[in-house]
C-alpha cells in the first residue's frame, strides 16, 4: 500500500510540474533554472549518500560499474548508428 501512495505522490508532483510549467511557458522564469539546478544537486547528493551508506552495494559495485559501462557504450554506439542512418534519411 506504501508503494502504492509514494507512485501516486510521484505522479502527482509530475503532472502538477507540467501544469505550472504549462501555465507559465513564455514567461521570464530564469530564477527558477537556479531553484532546479540546487534540487538536481541535492538530488544528485542524497543519490551519492545512499549508496556511500550502503554496504552490500558497495560490495557488488565493482560488477555494477562493469555492467553500467557496457550499457553506456551500447547506448552511445547505437545512439551514433540511428543518428547517422536517421541523416541518410532525411538527407541532411
Amino acid at each position: 500500500m506504501a508503494g502504492l501512495l509514494e507512485v501516486a505522490g510521484l505522479t502527482l508532483s509530475l503532472a502538477l510540474g507540467l501544469v505550472v510549467g504549462y501555465r507559465l511557458k513564455g514567461k521570464n522564469v530564469h530564477k527558477v533554472e537556479g531553484l532546479i539546478f540546487g534540487s538536481i544537486l541535492a538530488l544528485i547528493f542524497s543519490l551519492g549518500f545512499s549508496i556511500g551508506s550502503n554496504s552490500e552495494l558497495l560490495a557488488v559495485m565493482p560488477s555494477v560499474w562493469f555492467n553500467a559501462l557496457v550499457l553506456l557504450a551500447m547506448a552511445l554506439f547505437f545512439s551514433v548508428v540511428c543518428a547517422k542512418l536517421a541523416m541518410k534519411l532525411v538527407k541532411i
